[in-house]
């Protein structure tokens, strides 16, 4: 029996335009009506998941840069964790040596250099607000509770997340959140706790907890649920790692995941 599903956002949730589609929503509250639980766990900042609260009726706490910041659905911080120190600036320099744009989440700010960097457009429109434009990343190394490498070359974001595992080992999370980014987070801001903080919030078994995602940084929450399902736009590597598979976030994934696995109807 499932009694809370956790799901990631982007490439999950929402189709490739980033919106909502009335199924999933329909399926969102006929997890309610079901009595089960639904949290939502993402790369994103907290403000960049508010737009999901209303019509979802979300309830349960918002875990954002991938469980480095957790709030309340009013935006009230539960938990935070954030990157130590002095692996700010060695982990900026690591991303920008494999020619990644670096993004810096601090706080309530985003923070870039290049305004007209690869997916800053983009990445506004998803999450509703721009970026602070700096001249330099010098200074901000406290409180910096996401940092991410952009690029195009889908090849350099994984060899710069081999080598940032190599070089920082457990002292930071490196994972890829889309085949353009590469995340840097504190070592327990991962989707695998956010896993164990909600099961532990509501006394719910972890057998007894559903996960749906479609990147490598949603395989570790795979590992500590009871069901797992990956979408069908996810790549094999990730497919494989779950006990089910879906269909693409374009074709309503989500709520079929959510209607075949989980409510067992049609």
């Amino acid at each position: 029996m499932i009694r809370l599903l956790l799901s990631d956002v982007d490439g999950t949730l929402v189709r490739s335009d980033k919106k909502l589609t009335e199924r999933s929503i329909e399926a969102v509250h006929a997890l309610h009506d079901a009595g089960v639980q639904f949290a939502v766990t993402s790369g994103r900042p907290p403000r960049g998941m508010e737009m999901l609260v209303e019509p979802l009726s979300l309830r349960t706490p918002l875990a954002a840069f991938n469980g480095g910041l957790v709030v309340e659905p009013d935006m009230e911080v539960v938990e935070q964790r954030v990157i130590p120190e002095h692996l700010v600036g060695p982990a900026i320099e690591l991303l920008e040596s494999h020619e990644l744009s670096v993004w810096v989440y601090r706080g309530a700010d985003w923070l870039v250099r290049d305004p007209d960097g690869p997916h800053v457009a983009r990445e506004s429109s998803t999450v509703q607000f721009s970026p602070t434009v700096v001249t330099s990343f010098d200074g901000v190394e406290s409180g910096v509770a996401k940092l991410v490498g952009v690029s195009d070359d889908h090849e350099a974001v994984a060899k710069a997340s081999s080598a940032a595992q190599e070089q920082f080992g457990d002292q930071v999370s490196a994972s890829r959140s889309q085949s353009y980014y590469l995340d840097v987070t504190h070592p327990d801001a991962n989707k695998g706790r956010v896993v164990k903080f909600l099961s532990a919030t509501y006394e719910i078994p972890t057998d007894e907890i559903a996960t749906i995602g479609d990147m490598p940084n949603d395989v570790l929450m795979f590992a500590h649920s009871g069901l797992s399902i990956a979408m069908g736009n996810a790549d094999r590597e990730v497919q494989r790692a779950a006990r089910h598979v879906t269909t693409t976030n374009d074709e309503d994934g989500f709520a079929n995941a959510v209607f075949r696995f989980i409510l067992n109807s049609p």
